[in-house]
């Protein structure tokens, strides 16, 4: 056959992240690739009582079409828990979507023509980069350090870059690196973004997955033109399997949002959004984001303790106060790709660092994921990955 697919199909590629966990299905690997949370924290017992209940009482409307902006009482929940991150919202200001990465994709659609340009954090999140990409841009890269993008770097790019269209960062435990910025850095982002006049998207899957210190204020908190686009989800602190996330911006903004769902999918799932709702109602989300935090702070500092402990000196690694990752510098001369294949050959996954750079290098690096895996396996996978690093170090 010679069907024509659109020009934008040449650069959308099968997500590298995706691809691995087809491997590490087999149960004999040990994975630290993907983003997945701890499936025994899911509250299975809790959701059967709340889909009973949710069907016995709401049930034609559960089932039912609704409302592209979406349940109108999960809303009010959402608006209401954003308090923590410094922000003030109301129901109307929320958009519940199908995971954030749908909001990803409408910030894409939104934003982006051929050629516009995307300026991120180097490295950034995999998922929204290949979002963006379906929309044929192009990106621009800012240096960062220990404590994420560097704003006077931040500022040359935007100087230079005319075609810039948008900001998107990760400033809670990003994804991959696991680092926070300071309250400085987020002031000075917003201050950046008024001067050159661009929306800001703010992703933030993990804040609420702090184990030490104060929950910094958020970047939207500090918005003072309505230009940033804050996305939320539950998909880390309660199901992903719901796929429940959503937007919050100023009207003008939101309501572009709403338009492009409405042609997407109409709504997220009635069933999906009143059970959620019905479970804040019966019980105490809290309650149980403590009991998730207790359980990642443990196998943070179990996987870190155990990397110090069999890692080559050579081998750097960051320090995550929360999330779900740490990341893994190695010396320049080699390259996680290779290291990748050695280590599922002693089944060991974790995920290559260079699809994290959108204009590629950096393969000497990679991300690990700490959430998934039980305590004595993250044990005995970072001991088998030392062996392969101190093999690989000794060639």
């Amino acid at each position: 056959m010679a069907i024509q697919f659109a020009k934008r199909m040449e650069g959308i590629k099968a997500s590298e992240i995706r691809e691995l966990l087809k491997l590490t299905t087999r149960p004999e690997i040990i994975s630290f690739a993907g983003g997945l949370p701890a499936p025994e924290l899911f509250p299975i017992e809790e959701m059967k009582k709340v889909t009973l209940k949710v069907l016995e009482e709401q049930g034609k409307q559960a089932l039912q079409y609704s409302t592209t902006e979406g349940h109108q009482p999960l809303r009010q929940k959402v608006a209401k828990s954003m308090a923590i991150f410094g922000i003030q919202a109301e129901a109307d200001d929320i958009l519940i979507t199908s995971g954030s990465q749908q909001g990803l994709d409408f910030s894409g659609k939104i934003f982006l023509n051929p050629g516009d340009v995307v300026v991120c954090e180097s490295p950034s999140y995999l998922g929204a980069l290949n979002a963006f990409k379906a929309y044929e841009c192009e990106f621009v890269e800012v240096p960062t350090d220990d404590h994420g993008m560097i704003m006077d770097e931040l500022e040359k790019v935007l100087a230079n870059t005319p075609q810039a269209r948008m900001i998107y960062v990760i400033p809670d435990f990003q994804n991959p690196t696991g680092r926070t910025w300071p309250v400085e850095r987020r002031k000075r982002l917003v201050e950046l973004a008024n001067k050159y006049d661009l929306p800001i998207v703010e992703d933030n899957p993990y804040g609420q997955l702090r184990f030490e210190g104060e929950i910094p204020p958020s970047i939207k908190s500090f918005d003072t033109e309505g230009r940033v686009i804050y996305l939320g989800t539950y998909s880390k602190t309660f199901c992903p399997g719901l796929r429940i996330g959503w937007v919050f911006a100023s009207p003008e903004i939101l309501n572009k949002y709403i338009m492009v769902k409405q042609g997407a999918d109409l709504q997220a799932s009635s069933i999906s959004q009143r059970e959620l709702d019905t479970f804040l109602d019966m019980y105490n989300l809290d309650e149980h984001v403590e009991k998730i935090k207790n359980i990642y702070r443990k196998r943070r500092d179990l996987m870190i303790n155990t990397m110090k402990e069999v890692f080559p000196k050579e081998v750097k690694f960051t320090y995550p106060e929360g999330g779900l990752f740490t990341w893994v510098e190695l010396p320049e001369h080699m390259n996680a790709r290779d290291l990748m294949v050695k280590a599922l050959e002693k089944n060991v996954a974790f995920v290559p660092g260079g699809s994290f750079f959108p204009n590629g290098g950096h393969e000497n690096t990679f991300r690990m994921n700490y959430s998934n895996m039980p305590e004595d396996k993250i044990v005995e996978g970072i001991k088998r990955l030392g062996e392969v690093l101190k093999e690989a170090l000794n060639k």
